[in-house]
């Protein structure tokens, strides 16, 4: 099963499914991680769930970010 973006002949997918796995394990470590981080700083410091929207937004969007750098960079020809 080839994908739009395999080059002509090829029968090996462009896209590996345990990379996009990895992807998708490390977004939600993240997310998981600054949100508990989060959630632990707003019962340090008795604030409102400040912290934690900060942690979430963070984990968030430096992963999606990281793993859109991940799968942008060029692959060395096969």
């Amino acid at each position: 099963m080839t994908s739009k973006l395999d080059p002509p002949g090829s029968t090996e997918p462009d896209v590996n499914p345990m990379r996009v796995a990895g992807l998708g394990v490390q977004f939600a470590a993240a997310l998981i991680g600054f949100g508990y981080l989060g959630q632990w700083l707003d019962g340090r410091f008795n604030s409102a769930p400040i912290f934690l929207m900060i942690g979430v937004f963070f984990g968030g969007g430096g992963t999606f970010y990281l793993s859109y750098r991940r799968l942008m960079a060029p692959r060395p020809p096969k």
